[in-house]
Formats: structure tokens, C-alpha cells, sequence
């Protein structure tokens, strides 16, 4: 059967299919509303999608569905809306173990006094498999299902995330000094290439160059970076405009601001993902615009580190893709994508001084499209849609405390916590039910989880000679 001649099913409640065409199907998911992202504004009541072999064959209603697919399962929940897993666009999942230790702390004190010693004393393949385990489990628990990570040892990273079943883009660090499991940036680079040949026997992991930031990474680097992505059409996960300091330093030290000279080097383009990007002038704006650069979101982190706030309304007017990102948990403190939705969405409307911005529909697809987007995936995942894989969560709005719900979406921005996220499916495979971890064993976890926590508290009180 035809896609064109299954979505039709989808559109035609009139239509009563025989035998002969009837859809076949794992798995008819049903729930009191489905949300699914596009077409937008679209909230079907009592909707319906149909799973075969992970891939999303129908979208409807329940009693058209019903009629038109043949499924080995039906599972409905009642009270619940069904809508795309989350993305989370920006995260350092390793950091978990590190959740906590710097509070309170600029940007640049956080960073040179507090996180770069702990991690060149503890990061190490053990370090980085059980902080990326930890920052699944949590994020499988709020509806994540794909996130970007930009983490040292990446590849022992994309190795958990393929077992444990989430997706994951590994932006792999390039620093112009050595790194935990790279001797300088010709080494880092090296590293995404060879992640880059890896990945092709993990289908849920692509691999992604992750220059830290225009001050930690050098011309050449920033170059061959730019060569190499352009050959192999890989994404370019940066940290740029994050703080005032960098731009001021950029200024002194190339006489442009740094987005202008990620430009001059060959770099800006629809590859190219700035995250932060909180400091930007007109002039910043125009040249995401001109070259089509997407942008992430960290709202939560950036308001802890006083970094500012991003001109979101801007961006979204100006065309610019903006994804949603928690950040990593050392400078959150969790990874909350529901709960940094509603931040994103108010702190939006003050800063654009617009109670009519950040409007529900566009917060969604920000959390969800827009992060697919970001990660390269926007033809996979982000919305369910004909075609498109089986990335699917459940939220149950039954609880007194959301009562009434007038508009699931509104609850959803509004009213929703990540504890109200019930079941999980990434490819049509359950990741949890009922809150319940399915791929993780949580007890292993939290034995190792605690002996790094020692681990950590003996590097920051070091016994005394």
C-alpha cells in the first residue's frame, strides 16, 4: 500500500475500507486528544495513530481508525494527550554526576575554577557511560525522546544511548587544548570522524562536530571544521554569543563580533547551530537570517548564570529555527524540557514586552520540529506524521490539578509538570509504562550514580596533608 493511498484513510471519516485495504499495524495507539505538531493548530479529540514496524501508517480518530486498520494491539488511555516526543536541542548528559557543584558562580568562574578541574580529575569512558545513563532516565521520564550531546567521549556515550533505545546527536568537543579523550583539536576533530564512520551500525546516534565556543577553539580549527562538515553534511553545534564577555573579547582581540567571524572562516550556514545565542544585535540577527543558522534555546540555564535573555520573538520574525535545549544539569540544575518550555514561554513575552508572543503553537513545535530540526531529523521525528518514526509520548491530564482542561495545548504549556509523562515509545518500542523504566535498570544506576557522588566529594574536599 501507498503512503498516498494510506493517508487517505486518515481524511476520509466517511470512508469505509474492505478487507482487501485495510491497514496493517503493530499497534493502533489511541488517547482522549492526539497533538500531532503538523499540520499546526491541529488537536484531534479522541485521536489515533497506527504503528507498523515503528513507523507512524495512520493519524485519525479512534473510530476511524478502528474501522480502517487491522492492528495486533489497540491500547488506549483515556485522559491522556498523545503528542511527538520531546527534543531536548542542547545538553552535556555526562554532567548529571556533576549536578550541584557549581552553584551560585559566573559563567567563566564556573568554568575555569570549578567544572574544567573536576572534569580533567574524573571524566573518564566510566564516567561519561553512567552520567549519560543517568541524564536518559531522567529525560525519558519527562517525554524526551532525542537530544543533542555535546560531551567528551562520545563515543562510549552514543553507545549507551543506542542500547538503552533514545536518539542521540553527538556533537563531539573540539577545544584548541587537550580534552578528556583528545590530545589537542586536530585529535577532537579526528574523533567526530571517526564517531562519523561508527554511527552507520547505530541507527538511533549521528555523529556532529561540537566546537566549544569562538574563544576556546582557533582560526585553523574553526576552518578544517567547517571543510570537513561541508564534505560530510554534518552539523555544527557551537555555544556562540552565550555571554557580554565574549563579545567584548572578541572585539579586542579580531576587531569583529563573533558571529561575524564564524562567518569570514567559512562556518555559518543551515548546518550550523548556535546555542545560546543570548547577546545578539540587528546586525547578529540579519546574519543568522542571510545564512539560515538555527539557533537553541536554554532559557533555565542562561537566567542561573545571568547570562541574559535571547531575543526569541526576534528570531522567530526574522525566520530563524530555534530549538529547545535544558543545557547540561551542572548549570540547570535538571533536564526539564516541560518545565523549560513554560520558562521559555514567559520569559519571552516579558522580553518582547508582548503578551501575544510566544504563543502555544509555536512553544510546541520549539520543543519538538524545531529541535528535530536542529539535530538534522526534522524528516524522522518531531511530528506524527504519515511516515515519520514512531517517536511518541503520553501525558496524563486526569490529575485534579489540571482540571478543567478547556485546551490540552494550553495545560500542556501552562499547567503540565514532566511527572504527569506516563508511557514512552521511540521507533514504536516502549521506553517506559505506566512511569515505568523499561530499558534502564535503576537499581544498577543508583549504586553507581552514589560512588561517583564520593568520587566528586573527594576531588572538591581533597584530604588535607
Amino acid at each position: 500500500m501507498t503512503p498516498d493511498h494510506r493517508a487517505r484513510y486518515t481524511r476520509r471519516p466517511d470512508h469505509f475500507p474492505t478487507d482487501d485495504d485495510m491497514i496493517e499495524a503493530d499497534l493502533l495507539l489511541s488517547g482522549r486528544w492526539l497533538m500531532p505538531v503538523a499540520p499546526v493548530h491541529t488537536v484531534i479529540e479522541d485521536g489515533a495513530i497506527a504503528i507498523q514496524a515503528g513507523r507512524v501508517v495512520a493519524v485519525g480518530s479512534r473510530s476511524e481508525l478502528q474501522r480502517s486498520v487491522n492492528a495486533c494491539q489497540q491500547q488506549h488511555l483515556a485522559g491522556h494527550v498523545l503528542l511527538p516526543g520531546l527534543v531536548n536541542a542542547h545538553n552535556h548528559a555526562a554532567m548529571t554526576l556533576l549536578r550541584g557543584c557549581g552553584e551560585d558562580m559566573a559563567l567563566m568562574d564556573w568554568l575555569h575554577n570549578r567544572i574544567w578541574p573536576l572534569e580533567k580529575a574524573l571524566v573518564t569512558p566510566e564516567f561519561v557511560a553512567d552520567g549519560v545513563e543517568l541524564a536518559c532516565a531522567e529525560q525519558i521520564r519527562g517525554g524526551i525522546t532525542a537530544f543533542t550531546d555535546n560531551y567528551f567521549y562520545a563515543d562510549r556515550a552514543a553507545a549507551v544511548i543506542q542500547k538503552i533505545g533514545m536518539r542521540g546527536l553527538m556533537a563531539s568537543p573540539i577545544l584548541s587544548f587537550p580534552m578528556p579523550g583528545a590530545a589537542d583539536g586536530r585529535d577532537g576533530i579526528h574523533r567526530v570522524l571517526e564517531l562519523h564512520d561508527a554511527c552507520r551500525t547505530l541507527p538511533l546516534v549521528k555523529a556532529a562536530f561540537g566546537p566549544h565556543a569562538p574563544y576556546t577553539v582557533d582560526d585553523d580549527l574553526l576552518r578544517m571544521v567547517a571543510t570537513y562538515a561541508e564534505e560530510l553534511g554534518l552539523i555544527v553545534h557551537m555555544h556562540v554569543h552565550e555571554s557580554a564577555q565574549e563579545i567584548t573579547d572578541s572585539l579586542k582581540q579580531f576587531g569583529v563580533r563573533p558571529l561575524r567571524r564564524l562567518h569570514q572562516l567559512g562556518l555559518l550556514g543551515p548546518q550550523f547551530v548556535a546555542v545560546h545565542a543570548v547577546h545578539l544585535d540587528d546586525s547578529d540577527i540579519a546574519l543568522l537570517a542571510e545564512n539560515s543558522v538555527q539557533t537553541v534555546h536554554c532559557p533555565e540555564s542562561n537566567l542561573k548564570l545571568a547570562s541574559g535573555f535571547s531575543p526569541i520573538a526576534k528570531l522567530r520574525q526574522a525566520g530563524i529555527n530555534v530549538g529547545l535545549g535544558t543545557d547540561g544539569a551542572a548549570s540547570n540544575n535538571d533536564l526539564d524540557l516541560i518545565g523549560e518550555l513554560r520558562t521559555a514561554t514567559l520569559i519571552g513575552k516579558a522580553v518582547a514586552n508582548d503578551p501575544t508572543a510566544m504563543k502555544v503553537e509555536q512553544m510546541l513545535h520549539m520543543a519538538t520540529l524545531g529541535g528535530a530540526r536542529t539535530m538534522g531529523l526534522e524528516n524522522e521525528i518531531g511530528s506524527l506524521e504519515i511516515g515519520k518514526s514512531a517517536d511518541v509520548i503520553a501525558i496524563d491530564l486526569s490529575a485534579l490539578a489540571l482540571q478543567p482542561v478547556f485546551n490540552p495545548l494550553y495545560s500542556l504549556i501552562y499547567s503540565v509538570h514532566r511527572e504527569q509523562v506516563s508511557d514512552v515509545w521511540v521507533a514504536g518500542q516502549a521506553l517506559m509504562r505506566n512511569r515505568e523504566l523499561l530499558t534502564i535498570d535503576e537499581a544498577s544506576l543508583r549504586e553507581r550514580v552514589q560512588r561517583w557522588h564520593g568520587r566528586v566529594v573527594e576531588t572538591l574536599n581533597p584530604p588535607a596533608n
